[in-house]
């Protein structure tokens, strides 16, 4: 399958300027993956608990940040949310070339992450708000690729900072990644009013149905929450596990996120195709879950196996996780779409974002307490975590 320009880009005003937004803000997100530990603790000079602490603190302010965009998009326009949101972290990116303490990196980063769960809600408020049915998971499912695909590049780029391990090195990247994070708002800008909603099925006339009286839907986020945990399992859980719990080399961990990211960038879109309609998303996600289990149980079945088996094992395990990836956020995707009340669209993706933010906040604490911590136990604590997770949203998704 070959990714051409045009695939990628997409059509329409609205998908072209989210493409060239999430492009330059996702070659901004490789840049800080691969640099911005080592800037934090040689040029901020903290320590990994020290950062932390402030990252986890920084966490809680971006469930925030997420669930209160989808309101102010409802009021004030999605795209608008999403530029400020978006300046903000950008000028946030470029404070932290001058943090010098804890309290101040903390504050710093609590503007970032706060404003990166706004942009979150706002860019799925704008595709709920400009896109339907099957449209909208197709251009999310693009969107998706985009982000990796530019991940992948930006993090390749930051090697330049890493092989001059200066500090002028790091400064500079930081500096660069804010630029491209500013460089991202200004496609969005101005985008056109999304078309008029009709109310959903058996609506009262005149009202709108609020999220959080809506407990199904309240349900799934938190279930997306849980299922959210198996991204940890890709940045903290694998390497982790792979050099300090198995006989695999170290530079397996980069083969792995490299067979990660093209086994997404390939397959995301196929995924958003199997899913037509609710029931199919609840499906969807019971067999990502299912496959998320499989990934535990690989990933402790390398632990004790010989090097050149581990390295198969944890390949395996690997291609069953980046299944269950691209599956369970095609159906995520698809409830947090189809569920919503389109007539207060920002409000219910708020919901859905804060689920997504809480489980991205809480992963490292899950995953290291658990399979780092107690090895096959953790593991199969974690899949009985995700399996009922994909129980519970296979239930909710089905209509009784």
């Amino acid at each position: 399958m070959t990714l051409t320009a045009s695939r990628l880009i997409g059509n329409g005003s609205v998908e072209r300027a989210l493409t060239l937004s999430i492009a330059a803000a996702s070659l901004a997100k490789g840049v800080l993956f691969a640099v911005s530990a080592l800037f934090f603790t040689t040029v901020v000079g903290l320590s990994p608990a020290a950062v932390g602490a402030g990252l986890t603190i920084a966490g809680a302010v971006g469930m925030a940040g997420a669930f209160g965009a989808g309101f102010l998009a409802d009021r004030l326009g999605a795209y608008r949310v999403l530029v400020v949101g978006t300046v903000v972290q950008g000028a946030a990116l470029a404070a932290y070339c001058s943090a010098s303490s804890m309290p101040q990196f903390t504050l710093i980063a609590c503007a970032a992450v706060g404003a990166q769960g706004a942009q979150r809600t706002a860019q799925a408020t704008l595709l709920a708000l400009h896109f339907t049915g099957p449209d909208r998971i197709t251009v999310r499912a693009r969107l998706r690729v985009v982000t990796n695909v530019f991940v992948g590049l930006g993090s390749a780029a930051a090697t330049a900072a890493l092989a001059s391990g200066t500090a002028a090195g790091y400064l500079i990247a930081m500096i660069t990644a804010s630029v491209l994070v500013l460089a991202s708002a200004v496609p969005v800008r101005g985008l056109p009013s999304p078309p008029v909603t009709t109310p959903p099925t058996g609506a009262v006339p005149g009202g709108t149905r609020s999220p959080l009286r809506d407990l199904r839907y309240v349900g799934i986020a938190a279930l997306y929450g849980i299922m959210t945990i198996q991204f940890g399992l890709l940045t903290v859980g694998m390497p982790l596990w792979v050099t300090l719990h198995t006989r695999a080399p170290a530079t397996t961990v980069a083969l792995l996120l490299v067979v990660n990211t093209v086994l997404v960038a390939v397959f995301q879109l196929p995924a958003a195709r199997l899913v037509t309609d609710v029931r199919a998303a609840g499906r969807t996600v019971l067999v990502s879950c299912v496959l998320l289990v499989a990934t535990c149980v690989l990933y402790a079945a390398a632990g004790p196996a010989p090097a050149v088996l581990a390295v198969a094992v944890l390949v395996a395990a690997l291609i069953a996780a980046s299944a269950a990836e691209v599956l369970s956020e095609a159906g995520a995707w698809s409830l947090a779409f189809e569920l919503a009340d389109p007539r207060n669209a920002g409000a219910y993706q708020g919901v859905s974002q804060t689920g997504f933010a809480a489980g991205t906040m809480l992963a490292p604490v899950v995953v290291t307490s658990t399979a780092i911590a107690h090895g096959t136990a953790g593991w199969l604590t974690l899949a009985a975590l995700f399996l009922a997770a994909g129980a519970g949203t296979h239930r909710l998704a089905t209509p009784r």
